[in-house]
Protein backbone atom coordinates (compact mmCIF):
# COMPACT_ATOMS: atom_id res chain seq x y z
CA UNK A 1 0.00 0.00 0.00
CA UNK A 2 2.59 2.18 -0.33
CA UNK A 3 0.93 4.42 -3.36
CA UNK A 4 -1.92 4.40 -0.65
CA UNK A 5 -3.59 8.05 0.08
CA UNK A 6 -2.13 8.81 3.42
CA UNK A 7 -4.43 9.46 6.60
CA UNK A 8 -3.55 11.43 9.63
CA UNK A 9 -4.86 9.02 12.17
CA UNK A 10 -4.71 5.02 12.63
CA UNK A 11 -8.06 4.89 13.64
CA UNK A 12 -11.54 6.85 13.48
CA UNK A 13 -12.41 7.81 16.79
CA UNK A 14 -15.90 6.57 16.56
CA UNK A 15 -15.22 3.22 14.67
CA UNK A 16 -15.86 0.08 17.00
CA UNK A 17 -14.32 -3.57 15.62
CA UNK A 18 -16.57 -6.04 17.24
CA UNK A 19 -16.79 -9.72 16.55
CA UNK A 20 -19.97 -10.07 15.01
CA UNK A 21 -21.47 -12.54 12.17
CA UNK A 22 -19.91 -10.08 9.37
CA UNK A 23 -18.41 -11.37 6.51
CA UNK A 24 -15.39 -13.51 7.17
CA UNK A 25 -11.88 -12.66 5.60
CA UNK A 26 -11.02 -14.83 2.54
CA UNK A 27 -7.42 -14.89 3.08
CA UNK A 28 -6.90 -14.85 7.20
CA UNK A 29 -3.22 -15.87 6.81
CA UNK A 30 -2.84 -12.20 5.00
CA UNK A 31 -3.80 -10.96 7.48
CA UNK A 32 -2.31 -12.12 10.41
CA UNK A 33 1.00 -11.88 8.31
CA UNK A 34 0.73 -8.09 8.03
CA UNK A 35 -0.86 -7.78 11.98
CA UNK A 36 2.32 -9.88 13.34
CA UNK A 37 4.29 -7.47 11.36
CA UNK A 38 2.93 -4.68 12.69
CA UNK A 39 3.81 -5.84 15.84
CA UNK A 40 7.82 -5.30 15.58
CA UNK A 41 6.88 -1.72 14.36
CA UNK A 42 5.65 -1.02 17.84
CA UNK A 43 9.58 -0.79 19.05
CA UNK A 44 10.20 2.56 17.83
CA UNK A 45 6.49 4.00 17.07
CA UNK A 46 4.37 4.03 20.77
CA UNK A 47 1.60 6.00 19.55
CA UNK A 48 0.15 2.64 17.18
CA UNK A 49 0.19 0.38 20.45
CA UNK A 50 -3.56 0.98 21.19
CA UNK A 51 -4.60 0.06 17.78
CA UNK A 52 -2.19 -2.66 16.84
CA UNK A 53 -3.32 -4.18 20.12
CA UNK A 54 -6.82 -4.13 18.77
CA UNK A 55 -6.35 -5.91 16.03
CA UNK A 56 -4.57 -8.33 17.32
CA UNK A 57 -7.46 -9.41 19.17
CA UNK A 58 -9.03 -11.18 16.29
CA UNK A 59 -6.45 -13.11 14.24
CA UNK A 60 -7.98 -16.37 15.09
CA UNK A 61 -11.29 -15.27 13.40
CA UNK A 62 -10.47 -12.26 10.95
CA UNK A 63 -13.54 -10.77 9.58
CA UNK A 64 -14.07 -7.63 6.84
CA UNK A 65 -14.03 -4.91 8.81
CA UNK A 66 -11.19 -6.17 11.04
CA UNK A 67 -9.27 -6.08 7.78
CA UNK A 68 -10.51 -2.55 6.75
CA UNK A 69 -9.03 -1.26 10.27
CA UNK A 70 -5.68 -3.09 9.47
CA UNK A 71 -5.38 -0.79 6.04
CA UNK A 72 -6.02 2.38 7.69
CA UNK A 73 -2.95 1.94 10.02
CA UNK A 74 -1.28 1.11 6.88
CA UNK A 75 -2.53 4.17 5.64
CA UNK A 76 -1.74 6.33 8.47
CA UNK A 77 1.90 4.77 8.32
CA UNK A 78 2.43 5.49 4.62
CA UNK A 79 2.64 9.31 5.28
CA UNK A 80 4.27 8.92 8.57
CA UNK A 81 7.38 6.97 7.68
CA UNK A 82 9.90 8.96 8.86
CA UNK A 83 8.35 9.17 12.35
CA UNK A 84 9.96 7.42 15.55
CA UNK A 85 11.75 7.86 18.52
CA UNK A 86 14.47 10.60 19.60
CA UNK A 87 16.40 9.69 22.34
CA UNK A 88 18.41 12.62 23.69
CA UNK A 89 21.20 12.90 26.36
CA UNK A 90 20.07 14.69 29.18
CA UNK A 91 21.22 15.18 33.33
CA UNK A 92 17.48 14.40 34.51
CA UNK A 93 17.30 11.42 36.44
CA UNK A 94 13.28 11.44 36.98
CA UNK A 95 11.22 8.59 36.53
CA UNK A 96 7.72 9.51 35.33
CA UNK A 97 4.96 7.14 34.24
CA UNK A 98 1.57 7.86 33.09
CA UNK A 99 -1.38 5.83 33.61
CA UNK A 100 -5.16 5.15 32.12
CA UNK A 101 -7.70 2.89 31.57
CA UNK A 102 -10.70 2.67 29.62
CA UNK A 103 -13.34 1.19 31.60
CA UNK A 104 -15.65 -1.31 29.50
CA UNK A 105 -14.18 -0.21 26.70
CA UNK A 106 -15.01 -3.58 24.80
CA UNK A 107 -17.96 -4.41 23.46
CA UNK A 108 -17.18 -8.07 23.36
CA UNK A 109 -16.67 -8.65 26.64
CA UNK A 110 -16.78 -5.39 28.99
CA UNK A 111 -13.42 -5.85 29.79
CA UNK A 112 -11.04 -2.56 29.95
CA UNK A 113 -7.95 -1.37 28.41
CA UNK A 114 -4.98 -0.48 30.21
CA UNK A 115 -2.36 1.75 29.13
CA UNK A 116 0.93 3.44 30.65
CA UNK A 117 3.92 5.06 29.48
CA UNK A 118 7.47 5.71 31.44
CA UNK A 119 9.74 8.17 30.69
CA UNK A 120 13.69 8.22 32.50
CA UNK A 121 14.40 11.77 32.28
CA UNK A 122 12.84 13.31 28.53
CA UNK A 123 12.55 10.23 26.76
CA UNK A 124 10.14 7.49 26.90
CA UNK A 125 11.48 4.25 27.35
CA UNK A 126 8.37 1.66 28.00
CA UNK A 127 5.01 1.62 27.22
CA UNK A 128 2.49 -0.41 26.77
CA UNK A 129 -1.47 -1.10 25.97
CA UNK A 130 -3.26 -3.98 27.05
CA UNK A 131 -6.84 -5.65 27.61
CA UNK A 132 -7.31 -6.13 31.37
CA UNK A 133 -7.69 -9.70 32.23
CA UNK A 134 -10.95 -9.55 34.43
CA UNK A 135 -14.31 -7.49 34.30
CA UNK A 136 -13.73 -4.03 36.30
CA UNK A 137 -16.78 -3.69 38.56
CA UNK A 138 -16.30 0.52 38.59
CA UNK A 139 -13.68 3.51 36.98
CA UNK A 140 -11.97 3.49 39.70
CA UNK A 141 -10.82 0.15 39.46
CA UNK A 142 -10.14 -0.01 36.26
CA UNK A 143 -7.65 2.70 37.00
CA UNK A 144 -6.28 1.51 40.00
CA UNK A 145 -5.36 -2.20 38.01
CA UNK A 146 -3.27 0.46 35.17
CA UNK A 147 -1.99 2.14 37.83
CA UNK A 148 -0.80 -1.17 39.38
CA UNK A 149 0.67 -2.42 35.82
CA UNK A 150 2.51 0.88 35.19
CA UNK A 151 3.84 0.75 38.84
CA UNK A 152 5.19 -2.63 38.15
CA UNK A 153 6.85 -1.46 35.08
CA UNK A 154 8.81 1.37 37.60
CA UNK A 155 9.70 -0.72 39.91
CA UNK A 156 11.42 -3.19 37.21
CA UNK A 157 12.98 0.23 35.73
CA UNK A 158 14.45 0.69 38.75
CA UNK A 159 15.50 -2.38 39.76
CA UNK A 160 17.67 -2.22 36.26
CA UNK A 161 19.25 0.90 36.74
CA UNK A 162 20.47 -0.27 40.38
CA UNK A 163 22.37 -2.88 37.95
CA UNK A 164 23.88 -0.38 35.95
CA UNK A 165 25.19 1.90 38.85
CA UNK A 166 22.36 4.39 38.24
CA UNK A 167 20.46 6.78 40.20
CA UNK A 168 17.19 8.31 40.26
CA UNK A 169 15.10 10.61 41.56
CA UNK A 170 11.31 9.21 43.72
CA UNK A 171 9.18 7.52 40.90
CA UNK A 172 6.25 9.54 40.33
CA UNK A 173 3.19 8.30 38.72
CA UNK A 174 0.34 10.17 37.18
CA UNK A 175 -3.31 9.17 37.09
CA UNK A 176 -6.36 11.46 35.70
CA UNK A 177 -8.83 8.90 37.90
CA UNK A 178 -8.85 11.35 41.54
CA UNK A 179 -10.63 8.87 42.99
CA UNK A 180 -7.85 6.00 42.29
CA UNK A 181 -5.29 8.67 43.47
CA UNK A 182 -7.28 9.14 47.01
CA UNK A 183 -7.86 5.73 47.40
CA UNK A 184 -4.02 5.20 47.63
CA UNK A 185 -3.71 7.52 50.21
CA UNK A 186 -7.07 6.43 52.33
CA UNK A 187 -6.40 3.72 54.87
CA UNK A 188 -10.06 2.90 55.44
CA UNK A 189 -10.90 0.03 53.18
CA UNK A 190 -14.62 0.20 51.68
CA UNK A 191 -17.05 -2.38 51.10
CA UNK A 192 -16.71 -1.38 47.31
CA UNK A 193 -12.54 -2.01 47.22
CA UNK A 194 -12.56 -5.81 48.17
CA UNK A 195 -12.69 -7.51 44.61
CA UNK A 196 -9.39 -5.42 43.94
CA UNK A 197 -7.21 -5.09 47.20
CA UNK A 198 -4.62 -6.54 45.68
CA UNK A 199 -3.32 -3.92 43.35
CA UNK A 200 -4.85 -1.62 46.13
CA UNK A 201 -2.48 -2.52 48.71
CA UNK A 202 0.48 -3.35 46.53
CA UNK A 203 0.27 0.57 45.05
CA UNK A 204 -0.80 1.96 48.71
CA UNK A 205 2.08 -0.39 50.58
CA UNK A 206 4.82 1.95 48.18
CA UNK A 207 3.25 5.41 48.71
CA UNK A 208 3.24 4.87 52.39
CA UNK A 209 7.24 3.91 52.17
CA UNK A 210 7.53 6.94 50.38
CA UNK A 211 8.83 5.28 47.52
CA UNK A 212 6.57 6.68 44.95
CA UNK A 213 4.28 9.93 44.14
CA UNK A 214 1.23 8.87 42.68
CA UNK A 215 -0.39 12.56 41.64
CA UNK A 216 -3.42 13.62 39.77
CA UNK A 217 -3.44 15.06 36.56
CA UNK A 218 -5.71 16.62 34.30
CA UNK A 219 -7.59 14.68 31.83
CA UNK A 220 -6.12 16.63 28.68
CA UNK A 221 -2.64 16.44 30.03
CA UNK A 222 -2.81 12.55 30.16
CA UNK A 223 -0.29 11.10 27.64
CA UNK A 224 -1.40 7.47 28.15
CA UNK A 225 -4.59 8.49 26.68
CA UNK A 226 -3.03 7.81 23.81
CA UNK A 227 -2.83 3.66 25.24
CA UNK A 228 -6.10 3.47 25.94
CA UNK A 229 -8.60 4.67 22.89
CA UNK A 230 -8.12 6.30 19.38
CA UNK A 231 -7.42 10.09 19.70
CA UNK A 232 -7.38 12.46 16.72
CA UNK A 233 -6.81 15.78 16.06
CA UNK A 234 -4.38 18.19 17.85
CA UNK A 235 -4.62 15.80 20.94
CA UNK A 236 -3.04 13.03 18.65
CA UNK A 237 -0.61 15.34 16.46
CA UNK A 238 0.85 16.50 19.77
CA UNK A 239 1.83 13.23 21.47
CA UNK A 240 5.60 12.92 21.21
CA UNK A 241 6.64 10.16 18.88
Amino acid sequence: MHAAKPLPTPRQTNLRIPKDDSAALSNPSMYRSVVGALQYILVTRPELSYVVNKVCQYMHDPQEHHWKAVKRILRYLVGTCSHGLLIQRSPSRDIRAFSDADWGSDIDDMKSTTGYCVYYGPNIIAWSSHKQRVVSRSSTEAEYRSIAAALTEVIWLQSLLHELHLSSTQPQVFSDNLGAVLLSANPIMHSRTKHFELDLHFVRDYVQQNKIRLLHLPARFQIADTFTKPIIGPSFLEFPS
